[in-house]
């Protein structure tokens, strides 16, 4: 089976209320922007999409409050605020049954693989770069809608209810993501492992027909896993799919020599995956 991976430039992140019919147009937007200037230069591109429900605040607390009121389909926030980073708007949200469902796109000209990385993990359903792009919003857009009104994953093999999938990632908030992701596809047979460790003991005593895996772990990390999967276990023809942030092409040659069966960034969009997951399931 041939290696597929999906590479993104955009990063968008997920969380929703579903709704029967959506389009660009349709979104309710709430921007977070310290920059009055900058605030006026987003929403004027966003208008240009078509957007016209917008509000703008300037801090994170401003935020908190005006979602506490209203939750718009999708929070569109900078990077750095006065009083909070993106990735810790992001976790406060998500510890609130209320603004634990809101989609957030990030816009940051930050090149700091490390700070980054804090975004990538923190669900974040777009990066866009500063400045970015009209074509760079509009796709994050359409990822966005992409999310909120999902296809199911339209399978000849197997029936998508009963598909048992292990999710194997040390970040609870990633598996949280992971795992909405696939039950918004149709999946609802979910195994979650916090570290390859964890992972290698659930597989000894049950069966998986996909896993999931992060390749950065404690205990025993995705490439590990990997070789254990195609080496030691009953489950060596299982697909597995890593989802990673990782940028390091040799450690990215060596999961992939392991039997990884593709490659996927963190974050992704919805589209891209399901195409990549009917791939490997039909194959």
């Amino acid at each position: 089976m041939g290696l597929l991976k999906i590479t993104n430039t955009i990063f968008v992140s997920l969380g929703s209320v579903f709704m029967e019919s959506l389009a660009v147009q349709d979104l309710s937007i709430l921007l977070v922007e310290p920059s009055t200037t900058q605030r006026k230069i987003i929403i004027n591109e966003l208008r240009e999409e078509g957007v016209l429900s917008i509000e703008g605040v300037g801090s994170a607390r401003e935020a908190y409050s005006q979602l506490q009121q209203f939750q718009p389909d999708l929070l569109i926030c900078a990077m750095y605020l006065p009083d909070a980073t993106a990735p810790e708007l992001v976790e406060l949200l998500q510890k609130d049954e209320i603004t634990s469902d809101i989609p957030v796109m990030v816009v940051s000209s930050e090149q700091n693989y490390d700070n980054l990385e804090a975004v990538r993990q923190s669900k974040v359903v777009a990066l866009l770069p500063k400045p970015f792009t009209r074509q760079d919003l509009h796709r994050a857009l359409i990822a966005t809608v992409e999310y909120i009104n999902p296809d199911e994953l339209d399978l000849e093999l197997y029936d998508i209810d009963k598909l048992r999938v292990l999710i194997v990632d040390d970040s609870r908030m990633a598996r949280r993501h992971l795992a909405r992701v696939m039950q918004q596809i149709g999946i609802e047979d979910i195994t979650e492992a916090c570290d390859g460790l964890d992972a290698r003991n659930i597989i000894e005593e049950h069966s998986f027909d996909l896993i999931l895996t992060d390749y950065n772990m404690p205990n025993m990390d995705g490439e590990a896993l990997v070789s254990y999967v195609r080496n030691e276990s009953e489950l060596s023809h299982v697909p597995i799919l890593m989802v990673t942030s990782e940028e390091n092409d040799a450690r990215l040659s060596s999961v992939k020599q392991a039997g990884v069966s593709a490659l996927c960034d963190k974050p992704f969009e919805m589209t891209q995956v399901k195409g990549l997951l009917a791939s490997l399931l039909e194959e």
